[in-house]
């Protein structure tokens, strides 16, 4: 026999979790922005052509994040998550001192 307490304390635990599930799925990765800490960390640039290459000599024309085996976005895609920045987005033209090749 169900009673309406049963059915108030079963219906409680399911809309939190419905609602704890539908803020997950939109909740969306961030840009990673230059001045992030672990972007200055890693001399992160937005724009790989901008990387200052007296500081990071280890840097080479060509090398940028979509090229990276960290990089885990869509070929094509402006951005893409990275685990490295915490999977905030970076640019797919970016580069940081933690490139690897593909």
């Amino acid at each position: 026999m169900n009673t309406r307490r049963q059915f108030v304390l079963g219906f409680i635990p399911a809309g939190a979790l419905l609602l704890g599930t539908a803020t997950f799925i939109s909740a969306e990765a961030s840009h990673l922005e230059e001045s992030d800490p672990q972007a200055t960390s890693l001399g992160y640039k937005q724009d790989a052509t901008e990387v200052d290459v007296a500081k990071y000599p280890v840097y080479a024309a060509g090398r940028n994040c979509s090229g990276c085996q960290r990089y885990k976005g869509r070929a094509g895609e402006a951005w893409g998550p990275c685990p490295i920045m915490g999977g905030k987005l970076v640019n797919a033209q970016g580069w940081c001192l933690a490139w690897i090749k593909v």
